[in-house]
């Protein structure tokens, strides 16, 4: 097989990996569409009704009507405030909503201005927030709706939980008791008193609603909405998947929630008890998503007894450390799924932990980037020499190569037979450079999805003109930098680590061998100015890493040339 056409066939399958690996071959994306009855799941209503069998004793919720816009005029609310070490917000007593979570230390843009809103009222622009209640089995029993009033308790200490509690005519009393720790974990608990007379059947269960919104994310690269994690398998779930039929899944020990690139809402019970878990559509109400959870064992209290029950709720920045943290003392089954990883996830969390560690050692992601594409270089050495070594050979081999296409061109078989016989003689397989650079690609895409989903990078500086490693490179070639006074469109942003790239990508082709076909050669020298338009406008990091992983490559293969040409001569 001739060398250069492994070497194209190699480009063009790192292309491919790069853009539709992970979207075609990411995380198990089940959509069990057809095993789903119509008449599982509303989608027309806002109410988490989950009717996990055909039993009448299985506990469904009442119906709650959506909040329209005609009806806006006539939202409720009373709000009690609270504010912890990293998030601050309020929950509105109608409905006991938890609707507004603020991260303290996350912003909007780089000027930190404005403070990242992860959950938000219901009568806002793009409501987002969660609520929890109870159903039971007795349809005269009365429960807190949507539109009950909860009474919040005055609190002695500012560390203590903030509690509410809502009382029933009948002799129900619940008293939750909302508590949060130093990061993001909101831990609810529910204490129920039964004082209504006789015995009752209790279960909880929890929603997240979500209005007008669409994923930040349009490189296919990471997955943002609905997921879960289900019988120990993480599942993702697209809008397309539940546009038309309601999506249900019965699990134990899991969690269902919400992400988006960099944050995320998840909820998850205090035991190990089953649920089941809907998401689905509300197309009475614009663009609205919801995630309902219902707890499958249903509780029975004696009249004078009470029962307590304790669910977990995660809403805060996709922080790797902190969730692998959460993992061991909470038991959350495999809540490290949500930061997508991808499919080589066992390459690239170790990555993601060493790039972390450089990155505190050096007090500059930029500059961890670098030294852990340097480490990686140096680790693959061994492989990437057998590659280079293939190529050059083949480079130094050039001239004879070409003589003999020329002598031989009307006898292919002839061209052939001189060709192996010149590559037995100066002992050199033109297939050797494929596989060692198979073997490295996804070790290098690997490092490429670490950088795309870290946090750690958002609004991370690196040097000179480079304010935020997760925004594009600010400079375009088209205004000379900056020279004149103009914002050319998004496609003309050519900073210079774009150009920094294209120049090296150009270089590293000069060195290799040229391919003796013309349209390889014509598809070759495109390239370059092909990724230099394509990353102009991805993240300022991850072209930074491929600026560096190319001069590398240059002088790796440099010293290796040189170093051939005197075994070869």
């Amino acid at each position: 097989m001739d060398n250069q056409k492994n070497l194209l066939l190699a480009v063009v399958f790192s292309i491919a990996v790069l853009f539709g690996f992970d979207f075609f071959f990411g995380p198990n994306r089940e959509v069990p569409l057809e095993k789903i009855n119509d008449s599982q799941g509303a989608i027309n209503s806002e109410s988490p009704d989950i009717i996990t069998s055909t039993d009448s004793e299985t506990p469904s919720i009442k119906s709650t009507p959506s909040l329209s816009e005609k009806q806006k005029s006539d939202y409720k609310e009373k709000r009690v405030s609270f504010k912890a070490k990293r998030i601050e917000g309020s929950i509105n007593l109608y409905g006991a909503t938890i609707d507004e979570v603020i991260l303290s230390d996350y912003f909007e843009t780089i000027k930190k201005e404005k403070k990242i809103r992860l959950l938000q009222k219901e009568n806002s622009k793009s409501p987002y927030f969660l609520r929890m209640g109870w159903a039971s089995t007795d349809k005269k029993l009365s429960l807190p709706e949507k539109e009950s009033l909860w009474n919040a308790k005055p609190k002695t200490n500012k560390n203590d939980p903030q509690e509410i509690e809502w009382i029933s005519d009948q002799g129900l009393k619940i008293n939750r008791k909302i508590s949060f720790d130093e990061n993001f974990m909101i831990t609810i608990e529910d204490i129920v008193s039964n004082q209504t007379g006789r015995t009752i059947q209790l279960t909880n269960y929890s929603y997240i609603n979500r209005k007008n919104h669409r994923p930040e994310n349009k490189f296919f690269i990471l997955h943002e909405g609905p997921l879960g994690v289900f019988d120990d398998t993480l599942n993702e779930f697209s809008y397309e998947d539940f546009e038309e039929k309601a999506i249900i899944k019965s699990s134990k020990n899991g969690w269902i929630g919400y992400t988006d690139h960099y944050w995320q809402v998840a909820i998850f019970p205090d035991t190990e008890e089953p649920f089941t878990a809907e998401i689905k559509n509300i197309r009475n109400s614009s663009n609205s998503i919801q995630i309902n959870f219902l707890n499958d064992n249903l509780k029975t209290v004696k009249s004078g007894e009470t029962l307590s029950v304790k669910s977990y709720v995660f809403a805060g920045a996709k922080e790797v450390p902190l969730i692998d943290s959460y993992i061991k003392t909470l038991k959350v089954n495999k809540l490290d799924l949500s930061v997508d990883f991808g499919w080589f996830y066992f390459l690239t969390k170790p990555l993601f932990y060493a790039l972390n560690f450089l990155s505190v050692l050096f007090s500059n992601f930029g500059v961890g980037i670098i030294i852990l594409t340097i480490f990686i270089r140096i680790l693959l050495f061994p492989l990437a020499n057998k590659s280079f070594k293939s190529m050059n050979s083949m480079r130094i081999l050039t001239p004879e190569i070409k003589k003999i296409r020329e002598r031989y061109k009307d006898d292919r078989n002839r061209m052939n037979q001189e060709m192996f016989a010149l590559y037995k003689e100066k002992k050199i397989n033109p297939a050797a450079g494929c596989l060692p650079i198979l073997i490295q690609i996804p070790i290098f895409f690997a490092l490429y999805k670490v950088l795309f989903v870290s946090i750690e990078m958002r609004h991370a500086p690196f040097f000179g003109w480079i304010k935020d490693l997760s925004a594009p490179d600010p400079t375009s070639i088209f205004n000379l930098f900056g020279l004149i006074p103009w914002d050319p469109p998004m496609f003309l942003n050519i900073g210079i680590w774009p150009l920094l790239m294209g120049l090296t990508m150009y270089l590293q082709q000069k060195i290799n061998p040229p391919p003796p076909d013309p349209i390889q050669a014509k598809v070759f020298m495109m390239l370059p100015f092909i990724f230099t338009f394509l990353l102009a406008t991805f993240p300022s990091g991850m072209v930074v890493y491929w600026t560096i992983n190319n001069i590398l490559s240059i002088g790796q293969q440099y010293i290796l040339l040189k170093k051939q040409k005197k075994n070869l001569t």
